[in-house]
């Protein structure tokens, strides 16, 4: 995952899985309700959002990781290279986090905020995940369709001077191997990558399961 991607590659504009059927709408209306709560939440404040969302967003790999794991465990079966595909996504959004925090510092209400946020989605998505990995996927894949848009608007307000273009953090500088001179742009054009190739293996996911 890590490396210095195109800042101008297609995940600007990132292709959208029509919903097929109940569970792919249900995935797509919980996605929106997130989505408008975070809208509600944080308006523009787009570092501060990413730092709260990351911490929810390295939740479901994990989670689906574990699950899987426990899965191939019972039936004595392969996991077909899933468990450490999961594990590297939720590490992946881990960085994320460790890197926005450096530039944008959660209050104490986003602390608390994150707290709450974590433990009600652990439980949900772990839940959903035993019921249906098919929708826990899907869920997982509009949600990064969302998380792409958030980062192009990002890149927006970064480019129009309404966000400061900060240097990027040092955690940030070796993870993706950015130039020692990279500033928040090159940080949020990475991170939108890791995004986008999170939507399509989670929707990937989601479809080879539907056809299971």
């Amino acid at each position: 995952m890590p490396g210095l991607p195109d800042v101008n590659d297609a995940s600007a504009a990132p292709p959208h899985h029509a919903p097929q059927d109940a569970s792919d709408r249900f995935a797509l209306a919980a996605t929106r309700l997130m989505r408008w709560l975070a809208d509600l939440f944080f308006a523009q404040r787009y570092g501060h959002r990413a730092v709260v969302l990351e911490t929810v967003a390295a939740v479901p790999g994990m989670v689906g990781a574990m699950a899987t794991h426990l899965h191939c465990l019972r039936r004595m079966v392969d996991d077909d290279g899933w468990i450490r595909r999961l594990m590297d996504e939720a590490e992946n959004e881990r960085m994320h986090l460790m890197s926005f925090v450096q530039i944008a510092q959660p209050t104490a209400l986003e602390r608390g905020l994150i707290l709450l946020a974590q433990w009600i989605f652990f439980a949900a998505f772990l839940l959903l995940y035993l019921v249906s990995r098919r929708t826990a996927h899907r869920l997982v894949g509009y949600f990064e369709e969302e998380a792409v848009l958030s980062y192009t608007r990002y890149l927006a307000e970064i480019d129009s001077g309404r966000a400061a273009n900060v240097p990027a953090p040092e955690i940030a500088l070796r993870y993706w191997k950015l130039p020692a001179d990279a500033r928040l742009r090159e940080l949020v054009c990475a991170v939108r990558a890791d995004e986008a190739q999170h939507r399509d293996v989670n929707h990937g996911f989601a479809s080879q399961l539907a056809g299971a």
